[in-house]
Order: C-alpha cells, then sequence, then structure tokens
C-alpha cells in the first residue's frame, strides 16, 4: 500500500505525514537523552509525555513486527513508492 488516501483537501495523508514525524521525533529525542544522561525522557503533566514516548516504542516495535512477518510470507521487502533503489541489498517486492 501507500499509506493513507489523501482525503478531503488532503488532510488524511497529511496528518498521517505529520504523526511519523511525531513518533519519529519521540522515538530519536528518547534515544538520544537515554544515551546522553541514561535516564528516559521525563514523565511530564500528568505523565503525557512518558505515555506518548511509550506509545511511540510500542508503534515502531508493531511497524518492525509487521514488516518481518510481511517479509517472513512474501520473501521479500515491500516497497510501495519507491524513492531509493534499495534492491542491491535486499530483495524488494514486485
Amino acid at each position: 500500500g501507500g499509506g493513507l488516501p489523501a482525503g478531503p483537501y488532503g488532510l488524511l495523508g497529511a496528518l498521517e505525514g505529520i504523526s511519523y514525524l511525531v513518533v519519529g521525533g519521540f522515538v530519536i529525542t528518547a534515544l538520544y537523552k537515554k544515551a546522553t544522561t541514561g535516564s528516559a525522557l521525563p514523565a511530564g503533566p500528568g505523565g503525557s509525555l512518558g505515555a506518548a514516548e511509550g506509545l511511540s516504542f510500542l508503534s515502531v516495535a508493531a511497524g518492525l513486527v509487521v514488516l518481518g512477518l510481511l517479509v517472513v510470507d512474501q520473501g521479500c521487502v515491500p516497497n510501495a513508492k519507491p524513492i531509493l533503489d534499495y534492491s542491491a541489498y535486499v530483495t524488494v517486492c514486485h
């Protein structure tokens, strides 16, 4: 698949893209903080920042599990919209 359909005025596609950036931002920031200080992000008000961090890591883990299951099932890496040619490194589904 190529992600969500664009939706009215492209809003659904834009929200999907923004959500990827937010999740990636949380994961990268948390990993950087853990590597430099040895601790996780602060809990934040009502534990909201800690919850967002945990859900971001859970989302990335779920995505990796789905990718792994697709590779096991199809024997190749799905390539919805090829931007980079990485077929020299892994088998790409056509």
